[in-house]
C-alpha cells in the first residue's frame, strides 16, 4: 500500500472525529460545532448533513441502515434515522448512567461496541450523576423481539482509557486503543479474543508506544480494519516521536507500514469511496484528508436502507 494524503476540508480549528461511509458520501463528526458533515467524492464538496448533534463523536451504520452515534454531550449512544429524528438507546449501566461514549463499531447482529470514557468537558445540563469509577468498552444490544429494550454490558475490565474500537472481519477479535497521553500513561493497541457469549479473553498487546526526552509518543486515537484483517490506526503528533502517522498493523501486531501525514494529530480513519478503497482521516485541528489506499479495502459497510 502506498498512500498520499490530500486535504479535502479544513482546518476548521475544531476537532473532527467519527467517520462513516453511507454509500455515496463520507460523514464526519464536527464535535465543536455539533454537526455531521458530508463529503461527496464525486463533486469534492463538503456540506452540513445534520445539525444539533450535541457533540456526537464516533458514528457507524448498523445493519438496519440507521446511523449510531456516541453523543458525548449527553452521555449516551443515539440511533439516527435518515432525514428523521434521533432516538435514545439506553443510558443505564446496572442502574447508573455510564460515562461519555467516545468511538464505536457495530457488528453484523446490530450490537454497538463503544468506548466509554471520562471527558474533561461536562455533559449538558446539571451535573447530577457522577461518572463511573472505570473506563471500559461497553456493548449495547437490543432484545430479539421487535421494539424490545436496549441493555448494556461491560466488555473490558482492564482498560484505563479506551478510545478507538474495531472488530476483525470474522468478528472473533475486538481491537481496542487504550490511550492515555499523559506522562506515565498507558498507550497500547490491544487484541481481545471474543467468546461466543460476547465476553472477552485476556488481551494480547499488539503494540506499545514509548516516550523520550521530548515527551510521550501519542498513542492511537481511532482505528479501523480492512478486509484482509489489517488494523489501520491514527497516532502520533509533531511534538515527539515519529510525528503524525497512519500505521498499518498485521493481526499479530507487526507494523506493516507507517504513513506520515501533512497535518498534526490524526483522530480517526475509515474506508469509503467507490469500492471502499479510499481511506479518510480526521484530525484534532479540523482537517478531513483522503488517500487512495492501493491494495486495501474497507470492511463491508452497513449502508442505509433505501
Amino acid at each position: 500500500m502506498s498512500w498520499t494524503f490530500d486535504i479535502l476540508h479544513g482546518p476548521t480549528k475544531r476537532l473532527l472525529g467519527g467517520l462513516a461511509w453511507d454509500g455515496r458520501e463520507m460523514l464526519a463528526s464536527d464535535l465543536g460545532n455539533s454537526t455531521l458533515l458530508a463529503h461527496d467524492p464525486a463533486t469534492g464538496e463538503t456540506r452540513t448533513r445534520r445539525k444539533w448533534t450535541n457533540r456526537v463523536n464516533g458514528i457507524a451504520f448498523g445493519p438496519d441502515g440507521a446511523l449510531y452515534g456516541c453523543q458525548e454531550g449527553s452521555r449516551r449512544v443515539i440511533r439516527m434515522i435518515p432525514d428523521g429524528p434521533a432516538r435514545i438507546t439506553t443510558t443505564q449501566f446496572h442502574g447508573a448512567p455510564h460515562n461519555h461514549p467516545c468511538l464505536l463499531t457495530v457488528d453484523r447482529k446490530g450490537a454497538v461496541w463503544f468506548s466509554d470514557c471520562h471527558h474533561p468537558l461536562p455533559a449538558s445540563g446539571p451535573q447530577v450523576f457522577p461518572l463511573l469509577p472505570h473506563q471500559s468498552v461497553l456493548r449495547l444490544a437490543q432484545g430479539a423481539r421487535p421494539q424490545s429494550h436496549w441493555h448494556i454490558e461491560r466488555v473490558t475490565f482492564d482498560t484505563l482509557r479506551p478510545r478507538g474500537v474495531a472488530l476483525s472481519p470474522d468478528e472473533k477479535t475486538l481491537y481496542v486503543a487504550d490511550t492515555d497521553n499523559t506522562p506515565g500513561g498507558r498507550r497500547e493497541l490491544r487484541a481481545y479474543p471474543l467468546r461466543e457469549d460476547g465476553s472477552v479473553e485476556e488481551p494480547i498487546v499488539l503494540h506499545t508506544f514509548g516516550a523520550d526526552r521530548r515527551g510521550v509518543h501519542r498513542g492511537i486515537e481511532g482505528l479501523c480494519v480492512d478486509t484482509e484483517g489489517r488494523i489501520v490506526a491514527c497516532a502520533g503528533w509533531q511534538r515527539s516521536g515519529p510525528g503524525p502517522v497512519v500505521m498499518v498493523f498485521s493481526p499479530a501486531g507487526a507494523v506493516l507500514q507507517s504513513h506520515s501525514l501533512p497535518v498534526d494529530e490524526p483522530v480517526n480513519c475509515a474506508f469509503g469511496g467507490p469500492g471502499l478503497g479510499t481511506l479518510f482521516v480526521t484530525t484534532a485541528l479540523g482537517h478531513l484528508l483522503r488517500a487512495e489506499a492501493t491494495g486495501a479495502q474497507g470492511p463491508k459497510t452497513h449502508l442505509p436502507v433505501a
